[in-house]
């Protein structure tokens, strides 16, 4: 059985559908579970059980939200103390609203997360641009969903950005169910 979790913040319930997506792509593989968590109730329980972790924020000044932040400053780094989570897989997404297709700092909140993934010592799984719906929501780091207009106005994410995330969930559980058991990390 693969386990994966994901995990999001969410403003204004954007994020919230994006990870409500991605947990339908990983429910898509057989043989797979999938926890859907608030950044603020996960635990280090959570994380070592699963076997990769898909996470999600909406973009605050060109970063990720404060309470994925606070949850990696809690949570992670005693997990990386205890070299608890390498070999794992890992990904992103967000949505933004500011200026800018993607909405400003998108591209710049992924790399932030998947900073941390990498600190953890987690395989990332990109996303590959022959992905289908990747010109409407995403970036080789992750899909991403565009939740306001040109006036800043709140319009929630496409159903194309949608199926972008879906797809997503899928391709980072078969990457770990591939990995499932395999200590590439040994001495």
């Amino acid at each position: 059985m693969t386990k994966i979790l994901v995990i999001y913040a969410s403003d204004y319930g954007n994020t919230e559908k994006m990870a409500r997506a991605a947990a339908e792509g990983v429910e898509a593989v057989d043989g797979t579970t999938v926890t859907v968590k608030q950044a603020e109730e996960v635990t280090a329980g959570d994380w070592t059980t699963s076997d990769g972790v898909l996470l999600g924020s909406p973009v605050h000044m060109g970063s990720m939200d404060w309470r994925v932040k606070k949850m990696i400053d809690t949570v992670c780094s005693g997990l990386w103390m205890q070299d608890k989570m390498n070999g794992k897989v890992a990904g992103v997404f967000t949505s933004g609203g500011g200026f800018g297709n993607a909405g400003g700092g998108t591209e710049l909140a992924m790399l932030a997360m998947l900073n941390n993934f990498a600190e953890l010592g987690m395989l990332i799984v990109p996303l590959p641009k022959m992905t289908g719906d990747y010109k409407h929501g995403g970036l080789h780091w992750g899909p991403y969903g565009r939740s306001a207009d040109s006036n800043m106005e709140n319009v929630g994410v496409s159903e194309e950005a949608l199926a972008v995330c879906r797809r997503h969930g899928t391709h980072l559980t078969r990457a770990a169910a591939a990995m499932q058991n395999r200590d590439i990390f040994a001495p």
